[in-house]
């Protein structure tokens, strides 16, 4: 059951190809749906997969796992809606290449040994090219080409990193595996400078694709040109995807006695893109980019908790979570604005709350949960975070990080408090749907439960999954 859940994709994807608009729609959903009841499954059973050399049940894995099928079920019926009104060409590429997507995804989040892992995050760039290409505009193919160069070249690195982890082992004369579970139990007899080499290396190898600065150049493009489904999903789960194989590595160094050493790197990549993202989302002028660079702020908020450890690294995957929900319903939610609006600037978009209130509830709610306020899940884990530098003694580094979000929120609020309340003469807009409008608000409601009740399971996975990367256990 566990390579199941990743083949059902991999064949209900080519199929979508050669079906009709209205059934490629319903396949989405149906996969959808089959893939959340899996993943369930695997989470309450957790059986061993059959190929149990190159794929494993853990526990960030599932939770990874677990974020993804729910978004893409939620997701797909926003689809569905989104693209009768669209009019998207070549419709049966988007939802084919929306199938592969989650397939790879998929396989990612299960991916034990390293070069499957490796093969997998590279798959996820090839399925996920086509749908920022979508509309095959001039800017379309642009943002395509800098998004599969770039992330390619991250790649690269990467697989290199990889090598280098194979030569530390031959050097330390360890003869298991070449898997994260295998690596993890003879961490200690590896050669200590190749580790160190080989995590830099795909640090910013899959740094890049999971969008830390300065190697986060595609994003703000692809997220800009890509469909609303497709922004949702490349910045609710593809970010995350790239996180896995930083977060894998990284429990490597720390089973090696090497997790200062790696937890110091994290924290200086993910100030440096919070540092980023506070620059360019203060002078920003299209709201889909303005949502491109928030994700990159949100990516550096869990890269420095989790090279904090311990408290920090709870509080990294309560963010890793509640960033998914909330952001992939602020990219659906700007699909409506786009839809009805016609234009991506800000300076475009006015009175929002008069002439499209169930989406400026969304957005607004939305809004609220990205910026980390309470009862939305981002607070708690912002909290966290804080306090595991404090504890650590990192005051400079906290000082730096607090700063920097005060300065992200002061500029997301002056432009989302524009787009709500500006004066506008025009008329109300066309009556909204439901169906483009529940999935955001099931999202935002996801985030705001799971902050005020979690279950004991979903505490106690987040739990065991901090404590592989905390030194002496979380």
């Amino acid at each position: 059951m566990v390579e199941l859940i990743a083949l059902i994709p991999f064949i209900t994807g080519p199929m979508a190809f050669f079906l009709p608009r209205s059934a490629g729609r319903l396949l989405l959903i149906l996969t959808g749906a089959v893939h959340l009841l899996l993943s369930l499954l695997l989470w309450t059973y957790r059986p061993l997969p059959m190929l149990s050399a190159y794929f494993a049940l853990t526990d960030v894995g599932l939770l990874s796992l677990l974020v993804i099928s729910l978004l893409f079920f939620l997701i797909s019926f926003y689809t569905r809606d989104y693209l009768k009104k669209s009019g998207i060409h070549f419709e049966n590429v988007f939802c084919g290449s929306m199938l592969l997507f989650l397939g790879t995804m998929t396989l990612v989040t299960l991916a034990d040994h390293l070069m499957v892992m490796w093969i997998a995050i590279e798959a996820t760039t090839l399925a996920s090219a086509p749908l920022i290409y979508t509309h095959r505009t001039a800017e379309a193919l642009e943002a395509t080409w800098k998004y599969v160069l770039v992330c390619s070249v991250g790649i690269a690195l990467a697989l290199l990193g990889s090598v280098l982890i194979t030569i530390a082992m031959d050097v330390g004369r360890v003869d298991v595996p070449v898997s994260v579970s295998a690596l993890t139990g003879e961490a200690g007899n590896l050669d200590p400078l190749w580790l160190k080499i080989g995590f830099v290396f795909i640090l910013v190898g899959y740094g890049t694709k999971m969008g830390l600065a300065p190697m986060h150049t595609w994003l703000p493009d692809a997220h800009s040109e890509a469909p609303s489904p497709a922004s949702a999903l490349l910045s609710g789960v593809l970010l995350n995807c790239a996180y896995l194989g930083i977060f894998r590595t990284h429990k490597i160094m720390t089973a090696a006695g090497l997790g200062a050493f790696s937890g110091r790197i994290l924290m200086v990549f993910g100030l440096i893109s919070i540092l980023a993202a506070a620059t360019f989302i203060v002078k920003q002028n299209e709201y889909k980019r303005l949502l491109a660079y928030s994700s990159i702020e949100n990516m550096g908020i869990i890269a420095f908790g989790t090279g904090i450890g311990g408290l920090g690294a709870y509080g990294a995957l309560i963010c890793l979570i509640h960033h998914s929900l909330i952001k992939s319903a602020l990219f659906l939610t700007s699909g409506n604005i786009l839809l009805n609006y016609g234009s991506r600037l800000l300076k475009d978009i006015t009175a929002l709350v008069r002439r499209m209130p169930g989406t400026f509830l969304a957005f607004c709610g939305g809004f609220a949960g990205i910026s980390g306020f309470p009862p939305f899940g981002l607070f708690i884990g912002k909290v966290m975070i804080i306090m595991g530098a404090f504890r650590g003694g990192h005051y400079v580094a906290v000082g730096i990080f607090m700063a920097s979000l005060s300065v992200i929120f002061a500029g997301f609020a002056n432009h989302t408090l524009k787009i709500f309340f500006m004066k506008s003469a025009a008329e109300p807009l066309p009556r909204e749907t439901a169906g483009m409008l529940l999935p955001q608000y099931l999202l935002l409601l996801t985030s705001l439960i799971l902050c005020c009740w979690m279950p004991e399971g979903l505490s106690q996975t987040i739990r065991n999954a901090a404590s592989v990367i905390t030194p002496g256990g979380f």
